[in-house]
């Protein structure tokens, strides 16, 4: 059989990568394949520019502690594409991804279709074949006229945080963004939505009143909040006392508050909402990176963490978490960051919260990657963004610089990009 990695290759080459967001191709392909988005279990379908996979993580965990088969889909995958699917809890196996593809590929056969709307397709022949409670689908771009939004009728909709971000696809305004997000709200399918601008709360609540979908909103329908060290979440079925989530950072309190918001709208107990929090699992978000060559070749009393962040808003979540991190401890850490990013986010935007907060900053291009800034233009923009930044020609050299005369304890921070995050994770992970 031929490895996935070559069949998922081919797909990229012959199939364009440019993103044209509408339905007809995918509605076309899964009309061929027998209607395999008509024959999934209940759907909880996720939209939002910044959390979903944090909620995601922690709506899973919480599922899987009450003895629920859960299939999971999310993207983009870090180190590799099985990372997409999970199917009854498992990441997909090999033999069965690629003869899923090989499947949609034969069945699509020279018909134009998106890379993402071919592998969507795929993985929904891989949940309706294997029994499962319920699918956690995540949006991949927007949300209206995004490949997962064929689901007729899902179970229950989240819309986490609204924000600028892919422009280019979704409009150049928030209430353009948070319409598109709005465009997976079905008729009688409560959506849980959380903490949001006001701008775009209410495009959100238009769409909801337009399609008689109800709403459950951050802040009115419940809260969560951090109170001594714990996780405090409030609705009409009374108030949850829990652990902190074990997801770091303050922006964590207002996923895990949408995540148990889900939960308990789907039937689950009170259980099922402490594991949610303490048990989830989310790579590459605020994660203290502890064994492989990076981590083995740094200086006694240093830390090595990795954030795939990289839009304003998640700029924003890494400087609230450094806040937070630093408050924790008797004596400040210092904190320097290696940088890389594509050139389709505002890098400025995403630098410009840090800046005070961090000391050295070593910008690199990302390794194979035709959409990498590159490390000199990165350089220069981060010092726009008020930061005393320099290029370097890898993540080791970076490191070096950063790191060149620091005295421990002293902590660094890779971040920037979900690809230079799936790099260093499959070496370092």
């Amino acid at each position: 059989m031929v490895p996935s990695d070559a069949i998922l290759d081919r797909l990229l080459t012959l199939h364009p990568k440019v993103i044209d967001l509408t339905l007809d191709r995918v509605e076309r392909l899964l009309a061929r394949l027998g209607h395999p988005e008509r024959a999934l279990p209940p759907v909880v379908h996720v939209a939002g520019t910044n959390g979903k996979g944090s909620t995601i993580a922690m709506i899973r965990a919480g599922l899987e502690a009450a003895g629920n088969r859960t299939h999971v889909y999310t993207s983009p995958h870090l180190a590799r594409f099985h990372e997409r699917i999970r199917v009854a809890g498992q990441l997909i196996d090999e033999p069965t991804l690629a003869a899923l593809l090989e499947e949609c590929e034969r069945v699509n056969g020279t018909e134009p279709i998106t890379f993402f709307e071919i592998t969507t397709a795929a993985a929904f022949l891989a949940f309706a074949r294997v029994p499962a409670d319920w699918l956690l689908l995540e949006v991949g771009l927007g949300g209206r006229l995004d490949a997962t939004n064929v689901i007729p009728d899902p179970a229950l909709t989240v819309i986490t945080p609204v924000s600028i971000d892919h422009q280019q696809y979704l409009g150049e305004t928030l209430a353009e963004i948070a319409a598109e997000k709005a465009g997976i709200l079905k008729p009688g399918v409560t959506c849980i939505v959380g903490l949001q601008p006001d701008e775009a709360r209410a495009v959100i609540e238009a769409r909801a009143a337009a399609v008689g979908a109800p709403l459950l909103i951050h802040g009115q329908d419940w809260m969560a909040r951090a109170e001594r060290g714990r996780l405090v979440y409030e609705d009409d079925a009374g108030l949850l006392d829990l652990d902190a989530p074990v997801l770091p950072g303050p922006h964590q309190i207002e996923n895990a508050g949408a995540a148990i918001a889900a939960l308990r709208r789907l039937g689950m107990d009170e259980a099922a909402c402490a594991a949610a929090v303490a048990r989830a699992e989310w790579p590459a978000r605020m994660q203290r990176l502890r064994s492989g060559p990076l981590v083995e070749a740094l200086p006694a009393g240093v830390e090595l963490w990795l954030d795939g962040g990289h839009n304003a808003s998640a700029g924003a979540a890494i400087a609230q978490t450094l806040d937070a991190m630093a408050a924790q401890g008797a004596h400040p850490v210092p904190v320097h960051l290696v940088v890389g990013m594509i050139d389709t986010k505002a890098a400025e935007d995403f630098l410009r919260p840090l800046a005070g907060r961090v000391g050295r900053v070593a910008c690199v291009t990302i390794p194979a990657t035709a959409a990498a800034i590159p490390a000199d233009t990165l350089a220069a923009r981060a010092r726009a963004a008020g930061h005393d930044a320099v290029s370097a020609p890898s993540v080791e050299a970076a490191l070096a610089h950063v790191l060149d005369g620091a005295e421990a304890p002293v902590r660094v921070l890779i971040c920037g990009s979900l690809y230079l995050a799936g790099q260093v994770l499959a070496g370092n992970g």
